[in-house]
């Protein structure tokens, strides 16, 4: 088996919608500008809150991605 470098790096990512919805966002986002996504870990969640209702959901995401060469 060849050995392998990975690195990981935190992004944010929003959704108006829910947190697995923020998750996929996130993921999309990350894969179209890093090659070799291989996981993702869920930091922190959070939600804004306006006038007693939840207006956004917000994720912290850890993305493990695989260095070339």
């Amino acid at each position: 088996m060849a050995a392998s470098v990975a690195r990981v790096t935190e992004i944010s990512a929003k959704s108006d919608k829910s947190f697995e919805d923020a998750i996929k966002v996130g993921l999309d986002r990350a894969t179209q500008s890093l090659r070799g996504v291989r996981s993702a870990w869920v930091k922190e969640q959070q939600v804004n809150v306006e006038d007693g209702s939840v207006t956004a959901y917000q994720v912290n995401l850890l993305v493990t991605f695989e260095l070339e060469g």
